[in-house]
């Protein structure tokens, strides 16, 4: 006969077991409310963005599957952070899914971009897979799934924008506090080095050009411009092209900028540029001020923690010559670097 207390402990245990199941309810950042069970430990990452987040959040464990494309996104040498990464699954990539492959990693939720297809989405979700959408800003309704989006306010969208994407990261895989520690140090650390660039009028702003494979720039709508304006600089694409877009040679040739930088990832365009007679004119050409960027000074469409905390600040003294001492900002990039990935980074020391 089953007693009492027996049966008291009877409910506990399927109390606990139920509340230990229970699913809670997020908003992502294309405002859909997203059912994912209260406890995660296994997500696949089909955005490179959130992929380098969620390593800054001590979350690596958590990852069970990654895009396709992470070497490409991120560099080869991200596998330092993440020494799992290369032999982890790639059921996908920005765009796409392999759903078969996906299926087999038996992963509770799927991190996807906000541009990511609708279809795309509703496949992976279809299939009984929670999915949660990243976008690193805080868009106007209607500009969520855009990748070059309306913005009345870049500063707010992407300042906003990269807090509710931490947050809300960090909230899936049960990393709130880390979430707050990283946030609190990236705009800390921003706020404290680029005070002296911020006053700079734009008339006395050094023009710079982001260069990427193909005549490909970046221009209004992107971090990559808040991230020259926190440096002093002035993007001199942003007037004329909205978003990531390919120029005419002729365009840039009638920017002539002052100051070149290329992403880490597109090494080559920095030898393309100083080889090609065609860029001779240019005047960071002639004054060899053609950046090749460190990794974490990333100069994306979309903000990154490291760039903020150390990037800004490694491109304001390439930039405008900002009177810091190179050992000075070789500290602050090795207790960055450290913060952010628990490791003693020694690569690129010249930089």
């Amino acid at each position: 006969m089953l007693t009492f207390r027996s049966f008291v402990l009877v409910c506990a245990s399927m109390l606990f077991a139920f509340s230990a199941q229970a699913d809670r309810t997020i908003t992502d950042q294309l405002g859909r409310q997203v059912t994912i069970p209260d406890h995660v430990d296994k997500v696949v990452v089909l955005q490179h963005q959130t992929l380098n987040i969620l390593v800054q959040l001590n979350a690596q464990q958590d990852i069970v599957g990654v895009m396709s494309s992470w070497k490409k996104q991120l560099g080869p040498e991200f596998a330092r952070f993440m020494p799992t990464i290369t032999t982890l699954p790639t059921p996908g990539d920005l765009t796409s899914v392999n759903i078969e492959s996906l299926l087999a990693i038996h992963p509770e939720v799927v991190f996807v971009a906000n541009y990511a297809p609708a279809e795309m989405i509703q496949q992976i979700q279809n299939a009984g897979i929670p999915v949660v959408a990243i976008s690193l800003r805080k868009d106007a309704d209607g500009q969520q799934n855009k990748m070059n989006p309306t913005m009345a306010d870049e500063e707010q969208v992407y300042n906003e924008g990269l807090k509710q994407g931490i947050r809300l990261i960090a909230d899936v895989v049960g990393r709130k506090p880390q979430a707050e520690t990283l946030i609190d140090y990236v705009f800390a650390a921003r706020a404290k080095f680029n005070a002296s660039v911020a006053n700079i009028p734009d008339a006395q702003k050094v023009r710079i050009y982001m260069a990427n494979p193909d005549l490909m720039t970046y221009g209004s709508g992107k971090y990559t411009g808040l991230m020259m304006q926190h440096a002093g600089g002035l993007n001199v694409a942003a007037a004329s092209v909205k978003g990531a877009r390919q120029v005419a040679l002729e365009q840039v040739l009638a920017w002539n900028p002052q100051v070149i930088f290329v992403q880490d990832r597109y090494p080559q365009v920095v030898t393309q540029i100083q080889n090609d007679p065609n860029w001779q004119g240019i005047d960071a050409v002639k004054n060899h001020r053609v950046w090749l960027m460190p990794e974490y000074a990333k100069a994306w469409g979309y903000p990154m923690p490291e760039a903020l905390a150390i990037g800004e600040l490694w491109m304001a003294k390439n930039c405008i010559r900002m009177p810091i001492k190179m050992w000075m900002l070789m500290r602050r990039r090795k207790i960055t670097i450290s913060v952010f990935y628990r490791v003693n980074w020694q690569s690129d020391a010249a930089k």
